[in-house]
């Protein structure tokens, strides 16, 4: 009998908004990102093992991690 099992990432965009960078200094369109990564087994995403935001610049391309509070309050806006 084969186990075949491993980890899933899946992106999705959840916002754009309008902010000055933290890494260049620029007003520039901020692209947020949820990155989820999920246990499968398979092939089926069973349990999601953990969970980030990432913000990145349009202008620099600079990545920063992003609290879930803080994405949540850039998505409402």
């Amino acid at each position: 009998m084969f186990l075949i099992f491993g980890l899933r990432t899946r992106v999705t965009r959840s916002a754009v908004v309008q902010q000055v960078c933290r890494h260049c200094g620029h007003q520039a369109a901020q692209v947020l990102t949820r990155r989820s990564t999920k246990f499968s087994l398979f092939f089926i995403p069973l349990i999601p093992v953990r969970t980030r935001h990432i913000q990145q610049c349009t202008f620099c391309a600079a990545e920063y991690p992003v609290d879930r509070a803080e994405a949540e309050h850039l998505m409402a806006a």
